[in-house]
């Protein structure tokens, strides 16, 4: 997958959706820290969520030379050990077809959202997609529209 997912097309479109990220963001799905690259200067720390070990291994170098601080915060997305309206933003691309529970997955980043906050993932035509906790959708690129309730 490190390769795999780190194609010129994927470059660009992790590009994109990590173009509008700011402050203290929430990455379900961190793998191999192939965002990390793109992270603008307006986020401080990244907060990552990843099951797998060899992910944060591979992800040294980019880790190395990050500007921002990473901190590894859980291992599944469904159920986050972090407190209501937490973090400014978040962002998977290309997890959530691979977790068993999509629904409590976005269900857990509206909870962890402050208002305002948005949730940035590429949608299925591969352009990202961005959404304020108020409008609370995100298109996946599972071809899947998450809708999250109001809290």
């Amino acid at each position: 997958m490190n390769v795999a997912c780190n194609t010129k097309e994927t470059r660009r479109i992790r590009a994109k959706v990590c173009e509008p990220l700011v402050g203290e963001v929430l990455e379900i799905g961190f793998g191999t820290g192939l965002n990390v690259p793109h992270l603008p200067l307006s986020v401080g720390r990244l907060l990552a969520v990843d099951p797998l070990q060899r992910g944060r291994d591979l992800a040294g170098a980019r880790l190395a030379e990050s500007h921002v601080v990473v901190d590894f915060v859980g291992l599944d997305g469904q159920s986050l050990e972090l407190e209501d309206d937490s973090v400014d933003a978040a962002l998977s691309t290309w997890t959530l077809c691979t977790v068993p529970d999509a629904r409590a997955v976005v269900h857990e980043i509206g909870r962890v959202l402050r208002p305002g906050g948005t949730f940035t993932s590429p949608n299925t035509a591969g352009h990202p997609t961005t959404r304020s906790r108020s409008g609370r959708t995100a298109s996946t690129a599972c071809s899947n529209v998450w809708r999250v309730a109001a809290t």
